[in-house]
């Protein structure tokens, strides 16, 4: 099978980030027809509707980043019961000018980690709200709120405890099939 291209948002800004361990752990055990690339949004300036006629270059990177992947992977923290700001503007930018969504009919999943207790589930819920409105099938089960405790997953992406290294193989499991369905219903047959 040809690999699919996915790339990956790590939701938090900071470079030690639990969300970046977990996503060197999620590319650790990715199946080997995912080809993973991260997707930086790092060094977007904050979106205003005035830059639609020209985008800056940072942001026109950023677009030209997401086209040629298949299919988005976000890693997310949760900050005040929702999504981090520069995830949200992230997002603004790709979607946009109106009429050029970046994440129009491009696949997503959404998981994070958070040292409460319940993990980043609020924060998942709100960016499955924008991911609709960006019209971005989602694959919406599993969910993996993942509980991070110190030592869980080293700064190399390994992960120490086997039932978080099976949440993760679960979603794996679960991500390359609807990712193939969409293709399906996008790219075949009209009977989807």
């Amino acid at each position: 099978m040809a690999p699919y291209k996915v790339g990956y948002l790590i939701g938090s800004l900071a470079t030690a980030s639990i969300n970046r361990k977990l996503a060197k752990a999620l590319v650790r055990l990715a199946p080997r027809e995912l080809d993973m690339t991260e997707i930086s949004f790092k060094d977007l300036p904050l979106y205003s509707y005035d830059y639609d006629a020209d985008f800056p270059a940072a942001a026109k990177a950023f677009k030209n980043a997401i086209a040629p992947v298949d299919a988005i992977l976000f890693v997310t923290p949760e900050y005040n019961r929702s999504i981090p700001g520069g995830l949200k503007n992230a997002i603004d930018w790709a979607s946009r000018p109106y009429g050029n969504n970046s994440f129009t009919r491009k696949p997503s999943a959404v998981i994070g980690t958070s040292p409460g207790a319940i993990g980043t589930a609020v924060a998942q819920q709100s960016l499955r709200s924008v991911l609709s409105f960006c019209n971005s099938p989602q694959m919406n089960a599993p969910e993996a709120y993942i509980h991070f405790t110190p030592g869980l997953i080293g700064d190399d992406g390994e992960v120490t405890a086997k039932s978080t290294e099976n949440s993760c193989a679960i979603s794996w499991s679960s991500f390359t099939p609807s990712l193939q369905g969409c293709f399906r219903c996008f790219h075949g047959p009209l009977e989807c």
